[in-house]
């Protein structure tokens, strides 16, 4: 990495900080804190930053989406529905039913399907 290369992914960390000292991302609204968010991962994946550097500056960057949004959500045990676990979810979320789950040919594993659904458990 060369130092102008350096000096541009200093910039934009200060920038983050200066933004979120001036409690400018503190009063926007949930689309404008979005995309202020997206565009702090933009700088941080620019590809400038070495790993360590990065990482820290995305997790900056969610903390001050967190922080707009009110603060991460808060987890929260919840037992299914048959009684044989205690899922941690964030507060509101379902904890998974019958239908997005299998147990495996032993026996022995419930497998949960995807939230997203792009595949099903077998």
């Amino acid at each position: 990495m060369n130092r102008q290369q350096l000096r541009n992914a200093l910039c934009g960390i200060v920038m983050l900080g200066s933004l979120a000292a001036s409690g400018a991302w503190a009063q926007s609204t949930d689309a404008v804190a979005q995309e202020r968010y997206q565009r702090a991962l933009a700088v941080c994946n620019d590809g400038s930053l070495p790993a360590p550097e990065r990482n820290g500056c995305v997790r900056m960057a969610g903390r001050q989406l967190d922080r707009t949004n009110g603060g991460p959500p808060v987890n929260m045990p919840t037992t299914t529905p048959d009684g044989r676990a205690t899922v941690v979810a964030p507060v509101g979320s379902t904890p998974p039913n019958d239908d997005d789950t299998t147990t495996s040919r032993d026996g022995r594993a419930t497998i949960v399907a995807p939230s997203d659904g792009t595949a099903t458990p077998r």
